[in-house]
């Protein structure tokens, strides 16, 4: 019985008239598509798996790279690997931070303050440092901005390099003749590079449409880790550039050529070509969906270059809350939480933290 289960609920998940055009079934794409022998091959389910092993690969390169490459480079560069200020170790009070780990109410407070003879002040400084203390290093920080920086710049000119001779690169209604019977060799490596973000057009072997979607996001990213790069080296006007570069292009590019350009064909020149089926709606309301969430990014961005421009500094705002680490600072101050998240579908999350001039990250 439950076998049978398992395999009812296999038919229903792939169902071929959700996933597949009309007059097109799984048994289509299980052939090869180019001569015998030529090793060419449509996607298949079982191709996924290979990503898991291929990510090991990548999480090792990164270690060795932030170790050996960006952990020398930001020591040149003067970066020291001390964190913040250390709380005073304190039985009662780490026993309450382990409990709520955030600043605790004014009743606590005065029960804490005659408890351990301490001022509410010192108390509430205790906690701020408990907090901070375990956040990572500024080198820790320069070191992952690093190899995301070597990692989506080279992810993008790698796709430029496959996509400047692909013809639906210059003409996207090539993603759509013949699909979905169409060559994925040259990207094969490409997607499981990235099988997080596009799994999707993977499995509907939306190949082509995929690789533009997801080079055109690759065209800021690097430019947000240069500007974090800049700032943990100190390099203040080299880092506002960088992010109002990264703002310009990021808005061209999302809110430009992303609409015209992507949702063009995949919205109008698909259905022309091709015709809508159920996945087709899926898909493309995950694209417009994007698209929503594109506007509000710009926004934010906007918003912080403009006040950027105001202060002469890339500087705070009031998205959140980022505490102060300072001796003598016991005011919260309100700073930029700038989250750009710059990925085909919205999951790969960048998290930008401005404040008071310094990026910080939370993963």
């Amino acid at each position: 019985m439950a076998a049978a289960a398992a395999g009812a609920l296999r038919a229903w998940f792939w169902n071929e008239r959700f996933w597949l055009p009309h007059n097109v079934t799984w048994a289509d794409l299980a052939g090869e598509p180019g001569p015998p022998g030529s090793g060419l091959q449509y996607p298949r389910a079982g191709h996924v798996l290979s990503a898991f092993p291929l990510a090991l690969g990548i999480f090792a390169v990164r270690l060795l790279f932030e170790r050996f490459i960006a952990k020398p480079c930001a020591i040149n560069l003067g970066i020291q690997d001390s964190g913040p200020h250390r709380a005073q170790p304190n039985a009662i009070l780490e026993k309450v931070f382990t409990s709520i780990t955030k600043s605790p109410d004014g009743r606590r407070l005065e029960g804490l303050s005659k408890q351990l003879d301490w001022d509410v002040r010192k108390i509430q400084r205790w906690f701020r440092h408990r907090r901070n203390q375990d956040k990572p290093t500024t080198l820790t920080k320069f070191c992952e901005s690093m190899w995301r920086f070597t990692f989506y710049l080279s992810i993008f000119f790698y796709g430029i390099r496959f996509l400047w001779t692909a013809p639906w690169f210059w003409d996207t209604r090539q993603c759509w003749y013949n699909y979905p019977f169409q060559d994925f060799l040259i990207m094969f490596v490409h997607h499981l590079a990235t099988i997080g973000l596009i799994t999707f057009s993977y499995m509907n072997n939306m190949v082509r449409v995929g690789t533009l979607v997801l080079c055109l996001h690759d065209a800021s990213d690097f430019l947000l880790e240069a500007a974090k790069l800049a700032n943990y080296a100190k390099y203040q006007r080299l880092c506002d550039a960088f992010f109002m570069l990264f703002g310009v292009v990021f808005i061209v590019t999302r809110l430009g050529i992303y609409p015209f350009w992507i949702l063009n064909t995949t919205l109008f020149e698909s259905w022309e070509l091709v015709g809508p089926y159920p996945s087709w709606w899926l898909f493309n309301g995950l694209l417009v969906t994007l698209q929503i969430l594109h506007v509000i990014w710009s926004y934010l961005i906007i918003r912080t270059a403009y006040k950027a421009l105001v202060r002469g500094k890339v500087s705070k705002d009031d998205r959140s809350d980022v505490e102060s680490s300072s001796e003598e600072e016991d005011v919260t101050s309100n700073s930029t939480k700038g989250v750009f998240s710059t990925s085909s579908n919205g999951s790969n999350r960048i998290n930008g933290h401005v404040a008071g001039g310094q990026w910080t990250e939370e993963e």
